[in-house]
């Protein structure tokens, strides 16, 4: 048997991990005594940091809604030892350091604080006697809630299980693994090859990095012991129906003969419904005049689920009577709907990192913390990003009421998942759904991330709402950003993720639209940053009064796509700061409030409370004709000045650009490095209607097509960005007209040394960015909202981070501003005219 358990471990490059504490001793194997656990110092220290210590790690029961009376928590101080592949397991033998279950070895709290990719961990354990294990048809299940990411598990030097994951909790009955003694050895080998292997990760990197952070290995969640019967109850679905008055039940029991079981609800102590039937099939238990369950009133029922017959297994539990679906408001809009009403989510992106614990919160106190906080800075959801929670986070949510939206830790960005990393992924996606999908704040599954690791996006949507058809499925949060896949069109919301926005998608009849992501607002607070020269956030301010002003600004902008977009929901980055990230409501060690949350907690709630609807204010018609409001034909040929033909603000040339043949007479010549031309002030309201109009012909890269460059040719500057790009993008390789975080794109990719007519229109009244590529309608994009600009009208150029950027190579010519949106027919148009 260690034979092939050694040849399993090398293959995976995995070892195994070994612990001892607490209920008794295991014989050494040398005279040395081991030294004790010590508590390390953080980069930052909590307010719980101090209360860690061996006699309570995490007490807590870990299982909320399945609970049994006789139980035994095992974490404490545990034996540990870097270990290597192919080892054997140290059975019998006593390892040199002591590490605190369930804390991650990097983290302070662990007393290792170092990275480990294999490690044994080894304690000894003893059963009670009154728990009469191998009698009676008693057994004893051991229970881990969550180890990354390679576990196997050996009792008494037999091999017990083995499982892979490290977001989902395993059990495993060891009865038959026991022996007459009184002290029990329980070893564990861990393998975590983080972001070298292709498993969901999350955002642990080795080392942290920017808006990624420093991995957990190991142990971390709660490991914990109890009796049961050979016939028991291993698990309660439990999903809520409102138009049945009824809770669909499924208990999942394991035991040798069918069985059938018995359902009482409880509200107050009194029974107000009760159902018989067969365990392993869906059972109606009666709720009548339900009680619902919401954010305002997040109430409870109490479930107590029992096996009929002899020596019945029975468990407690509890749930929460609520429904999450789509449907359309009186405005025509497709929104969110909570128990059948228009319920405005809005939360903050919750990270769940610890400087003392890394991924385990020191207290179950400090745990339930930032759900506190949460709520009393008025959000009414908060969405779990790409890290799972142990069971009690959940627990708290449903007890406060808070609205989840949990997402699967992601593989790591920036590899293709192979086909084994595909299966391992759906795997260990399709075991977080069924382990969380009783918990009443659970009302959608988020799969992917601005393209981290993803693959057959819509396939995977329609696969997590087969497993689960009671919720929202997120196809992909931020599917305009980053590495995203094109937009598949599957699940039930689309996404949008702009920085600092808010963005303003539209919905459309099958989906609502959601910001998942937006603000990151920063503030550096001295002596409270994980890395004070490498702190860093999306826009940074320079105190809390104006960060408190610019938070509240972005809620009322969020407040006015809400009404006339139809957004249903914003996810605000974020709860605290993490690590090098510095736009949290908290600093990282929960320490300091950098905002005014009272002031926050009014903005929140104004956006909660926004009625829906509200007509948009008429807009001015513009001027008529194809002349537009500004027109730059480049038909100097010399100097650096390029004369407006139609306004009144020529345009100056920079950084050397020149002269070149053009397209109608002479052009503009930009090599790419730093040329351009502007005029020195903004031409159009980008917050209403407008279209802008160029030939552009772009030069051949190396490897002979336009490259893989962003190349702007007409933009206008707002604040650190651009308010919008008329483009090439390098990203996508295609032709682009496209704001912040959205982009409409060409279908195919241009070709060097060919002159292209590009326009771009923004109708504000149908909330469309619309690309026109000679003459053609060639792509749209619903963004609602304009983004106000009160810098100059670029052109060779746009700017993003505060910088020109995205420098034309090749020439331009015909630009054309105008204050109108274009018509089909006005593009067609002005392109036959060669304008």
């Amino acid at each position: 048997m260690y034979r092939q358990l050694r040849t399993r471990l090398a293959v995976l490059g995995a070892a195994l991990a070994v612990v001892v504490t607490g209920l008794g001793t295991v014989p050494a194997a040398s005279a040395a005594a081991p030294p004790g656990w010590k508590r390390l110092t953080p980069p930052l220290t909590t307010p719980w940091t101090k209360d860690v210590s061996p006699s309570n790690a995490l007490p807590e029961y870990p299982r909320p809604q399945l609970t049994r009376d006789r139980w035994q928590n095992l974490n404490g101080v545990w034996e540990f030892a870097k270990a290597t592949p192919g080892e054997a397991p140290p059975v019998g033998k006593s390892l040199a350091e002591r590490v605190l279950v369930p804390y991650p070895v990097e983290s302070a709290l662990s007393g290792i604080m170092r990275h480990e990719t294999q490690m044994w961990y080894r304690r000894a354990f003893s059963v009670p006697k009154d728990w009469r294990v191998g009698h009676a048809g008693q057994r004893l299940l051991l229970h881990f809630q969550a180890v990354d990411w390679d576990a196997t598990v050996l009792v008494n030097g037999k091999q017990v299980t083995w499982h892979t994951g490290g977001y989902d909790s395993f059990s495993v009955d060891v009865t038959d693994a026991l022996t007459p003694e009184r002290d029990q050895e329980l070893v564990v080998g861990v393998a975590d090859p983080n972001d070298q292997g292709g498993q969901p990760i999350g955002k642990q990197r080795k080392p942290g990095d920017g808006i990624f952070y420093t991995p957990s290995s190991g142990i971390w969640q709660t490991v914990w012991m109890e009796p049961v019967a050979s016939a028991r109850i291993d698990r309660l679905d439990l999903t809520p129906d409102l138009p049945g008055s009824s809770l669909t039940l499924t208990a999942r029991v394991g035991g040798p003969v069918r069985q059938r079981v018995e359902a009482l609800a409880y509200d107050g102590g009194k029974v107000v419904g009760r159902v018989v039937g067969e365990a392993n099939r869906p059972l109606k238990l009666p709720v009548p005049n339900a009680h619902l369950w919401s954010p305002d009133d997040p109430h409870l029922y109490d479930l107590k689920v029992r096996l009929l017959g002899q020596n019945g297994d029975e468990v407690g539990s509890y749930f929460g009577m609520r429904s999450i679906a789509l449907g359309k408001t009186d405005d025509g809009k497709t929104r969110m709907l909570l128990n059948g009403k228009a319920v405005t989510q809005l939360g903050p992106l919750d990270q769940g990192f610890w400087p003392d614990g890394i991924y385990t919160a020191p207290t179950d106190a400090a745990l339930k913390f930032d759900l506190q906080t949460e709520k009393a800075l008025g959000f009414n959801m908060v969405r779990k990003h790409i890290k799972v929670e142990p069971d009690r986070w959940y627990y708290h949510a449903d007890k406060l009421g808070l609205l989840v939206w949990q997402d699967m830790p992601a593989m790591k960005d920036d590899i293709e998942p192979t086909p084994a990393s595909r299966v391992t992924f759906e795997s260990e996606m399709h075991r977080m759904v069924d382990q969380h999908r009783s918990f009443p704040s659970i009302v959608m599954w988020v799969p992917f991330n601005e393209g981290w690791g993803d693959y057959e996006v819509g396939r995977i949507a329609d696969t997590v709402k087969s497993w689960d058809p009671s919720r929202l499925v997120n196809a992909e949060s931020g599917v305009n950003c980053c590495r995203s896949e094109p937009d598949s069109g599957k699940g039930d919301v689309y996404d949008d993720h702009t920085y600092t926005g808010p963005g303003t998608p539209v919905p459309d009849p099958k989906r609502a639209t959601v910001d998942g992501e937006y603000g990151g607002l920063g503030l550096k607070v001295a002596g409270h940053e994980f890395d004070p020269n490498g702190s860093f956030a999306y826009e940074m301010e320079p105190d809390s009064a104006t960060l408190t002003r610019r938070y509240g600004e972005l809620q009322q902008r969020l407040i006015v796509a809400k009404q006339r977009c139809g957004v249903s929901a914003g996810v605000y980055t974020q709860t605290t700061d993490v690590e090098k990230e510095v736009n949290g409501f908290y600093t990282y060690d929960r320490q300091v409030a950098k905002m005014d949350f009272s002031a926050a907690r009014t903005a929140n709630l104004a956006v909660i409370n926004a009625p829906l609807g509200g007509a948009a204010p008429p807009l001015p018609p513009g001027k008529a004709g194809l002349e537009g409001i500004d027109a730059y034909p480049f038909d100097e040929n010399s100097g650096t000045v390029a004369k407006d033909v139609v306004g009144k603000h020529d345009a100056t040339l920079r950084g050397g650009a020149g002269w070149t043949a053009g397209h109608s007479g002479s052009a503009l010549a930009v090599n790419g490095n730093g040329q351009s031309a502007d005029p020195g002030v903004s031409l159009v309201d980008t917050a209403g209607n407008y279209s802008v109009s160029a030939w552009v012909k772009f030069n051949a890269a190396g490897d002979g097509t336009v490259g893989g460059a962003f190349q702007t040719v007409v933009s206008q500057d707002a604040g650190d960005h651009s308010a919008f790009y008329l483009q090439y993008s390098g990203q996508d390789r295609r032709l682009s007209f496209s704001t912040l975080g959205t982009r409409a794109l060409a279908p195919t990719s241009p070709e060097p040394g060919r002159w292209y007519h590009l326009v771009g229109v923004r109708d504000a009244g149908s909330g469309q960015l619309k690309l026109y590529v000679d003459g053609q309608p060639v792509a749209s994009k619903g963004v609602c909202l304009g983004e106000s600009s009160g810098g100059t009208a670029a052109i060779g150029r746009g700017r993003y981070g505060g910088n020109p950027v995205d420098f034309v190579n090749g020439a331009i010519d015909q630009v054309r501003f105008f204050d109108r949106a274009l018509s089909d027919a006005d593009v067609a148009a002005l392109y036959k005219s060669g304008s």
